[in-house]
Formats: structure tokens, C-alpha cells, sequence
């Protein structure tokens, strides 16, 4: 089993591969020369989407990816909420993956929803240093490269049904009838 990194502050090269979303790439970069405490908006569909999932929920599918699967691309947690960088693309074909599975009708109570973020839209990612005392803003792994491993719709649909069994023992079969009579058949003759 392998465990996630331990990386919580981005290196330049995270930095540059970060601002590279944006249009202007030099201004970002600069801005956080100056403060490198600040949190930046980025917009999705480029460089990354990213798969916002609530932390509890986002936690397990983090767990699934580092100890049974390819691990994962950069992640933060945002204001109660984990956020997961995925390959462009994936916020427009995780969601009908998903209806696939049928995540959004028998599962709906057992499962938070995933909001997927792509090209149009923007997210707001934590600090470059986060030394966020309340754990609201930062990264439990940080991009460390300009080109960074960012998983595709296929593997972070599976982290979720996993997270999900995991959280829920789902059985197929019904419920035993606490009223029904049992007979020992192991004795046959």
C-alpha cells in the first residue's frame, strides 16, 4: 500500500504549472511573489478541471486513490469541501459516468454529490505557503511539477464508488425477514 504525499506547500514549478490556467500567467506568478499567502481564482478546462467533493466524502476517495489505486494529482481542502484536480476533460464526462452508475437515483442518500468543475468555469485554490491555523484553506498535496499526474474521469469514478462502498455496506440482497423461520439443512440425510 502506498500512502499520499506529504507535500503541503507548492514548489515554483506547481506554481508556474498552476498559473499556467490563467491567461495571464506572469501577473498571477507576481502576485504571488508578493503574497504568497493569498488565495488565487484560476479558471478550469485547461491546465485542470477539478472534482469538488465534501471533505468527509473527498477524504475517502483520496484514501481509495493513494492505497489502492494510481494515487492522485494535486489536492486542496477548500472551505469544508476537497477539491481534486483531474485531467482536462473530466468534469464534462465524470457526470454521465456517474448517471452510468446509477449515483444519482438509488444511491442519492448514500453518497454526497460531486460538482465538477470545467471549461467556464473557476475555482479558488488555497495559498501557495498555507499556514492556515483553521485547515479552511490548503493543500494536502501540492503540485510539485509543471506537468503533474492529474487522474481522468475513469479512475476518479471509481475512487467514488469505492469511497462509497466503503462508507455504506451495500448488499444484493434484501434485508433478512427477522420473522422467518430458519432450518438447519447442513444435516441432511
Amino acid at each position: 500500500m502506498s500512502s499520499a504525499p506529504n507535500v503541503t506547500r507548492v514548489s515554483s514549478d506547481g506554481a508556474a504549472w498552476l498559473a499556467s490556467a490563467g491567461t495571464y500567467a506572469r501577473s498571477t506568478l507576481a502576485l504571488w511573489e508578493e503574497h504568497p499567502d493569498a488565495p488565487v481564482v484560476l479558471p478550469c478546462g485547461t491546465a485542470f478541471d477539478v472534482v469538488s467533493a465534501p471533505a468527509v466524502f473527498g477524504r475517502r476517495m483520496l484514501d481509495r486513490l493513494w492505497d489502492e489505486g494510481a494515487g492522485s494529482g494535486p489536492v486542496a481542502a477548500f472551505r469544508g469541501r476537497m477539491l481534486l484536480f483531474a485531467a482536462p476533460g473530466t468534469a464534462q464526462r465524470l457526470p454521465s459516468l456517474l448517471d452510468w452508475e446509477e449515483w444519482g437515483s438509488q444511491r442519492a442518500q448514500e453518497v454526497p454529490p460531486l460538482l465538477c468543475h470545467g471549461v467556464g468555469d473557476a475555482v479558488t485554490v488555497p495559498p501557495l505557503n498555507c499556514d492556515d491555523a483553521s485547515g479552511t484553506a490548503r493543500w494536502l498535496v501540492a503540485p510539485d511539477s509543471r506537468h503533474p499526474w492529474l487522474p481522468g474521469p475513469e479512475v476518479l469514478l471509481w475512487a467514488a464508488v469505492r469511497a462509497a462502498r466503503a462508507a455504506v455496506r451495500i448488499s444484493i440482497f434484501p434485508p433478512a425477514d427477522q420473522d422467518a423461520n430458519v432450518y438447519d439443512v447442513s444435516r441432511r440425510r
